[in-house]
């Protein structure tokens, strides 16, 4: 089985390739086991990790084939315990930016109403008395497919929504500076939901929100490179020569 970086390669579609992250394995044994406790058998509980996560491969593609739709480059996604990472090269357009992270939390809009009707096709079946594991598993893909819409709609850098803010002040205020804006409110989101998470005291939504504030200092990093880019761009743009025209004597 093929690696990369620590990675497993588990398929490939349309020259997608999928690999899944070692780490995931370990943070698998201890959500299974937490799970395990609404769940007559951890089997069920390890069913309803692998839907979360087929929830997020199927978002991650989402990204990648928006983007090769308009004329990106797509060709690798990375599962992790975080979720997944769809590795994406848009044309540096506003437009093709803007189609290619909306995208992903398009699909968690279509799986919404479909995860509803399997869940009330179930439970017409009478599957919450009969089988009340298997509909709690429905129960609960249905809630984590919300949860993940909500969750990455926050517009907090690099969260989706955050990427979605930036693109859409692309087209006013251009590539740079629309990085610059989208960076610094992902940098405040981040230590607001770092805060959160030491009154919660949940290490879960800490390690995410220490993973969002890295994030968004690199994309503010690179936000400086574009801006001195830009820069040395205009200093040594060679001005255009002057056409000879007629001299007007007053």
């Amino acid at each position: 089985m093929p690696t990369r970086g620590g990675s497993i390669r588990l398929f490939c579609v349309r020259g997608i390739e999928v690999f899944l992250h070692w780490s995931w394995f370990l943070i698998a044994i201890y959500e299974v086991q937490v799970w395990s406790a609404i769940f007559r058998s951890p089997i069920w509980a390890a069913l309803l990790y692998v839907g979360l996560f087929v929830l997020v491969t199927m978002h991650e593609f989402g990204h990648a084939l928006a983007c090769r739709q308009v004329g990106g480059e797509a060709n690798r996604i990375v599962l992790w315990p975080l979720g997944g990472i769809a590795y994406v090269n848009p044309p540096p357009r506003a437009g093709a930016m803007l189609w290619s992270i909306a995208a992903g939390p398009l699909i968690n809009v279509l799986m919404a109403p479909i995860l509803a009707f399997v869940l009330h096709i179930a439970g017409a079946a009478g599957w919450a008395s009969t089988n009340p594991d298997a509909y709690l598993v429905l129960v609960w893909l249905w809630r984590i497919n919300l949860v993940l819409l909500i969750f990455n709609l926050l517009p907090i850098y690099p969260l989706d929504g955050g990427q979605i803010l930036r693109s859409i002040l692309w087209f006013p205020f251009g590539q740079t500076k629309s990085l610059f804006i989208a960076t610094a409110i992902g940098l405040v989101g981040g230590a607001a939901l770092l805060l959160w998470a030491v009154l919660m005291r949940s290490w879960w939504i800490g390690l995410m929100a220490l993973f969002l504030l890295s994030r968004a200092g690199v994309g503010w990093k690179q936000a400086r490179y574009l801006q001195a880019e830009e820069a040395a761009m205009a200093r040594t743009a060679v001005p255009e020569p002057e056409l000879p025209g007629k001299k007007v004597v007053l």
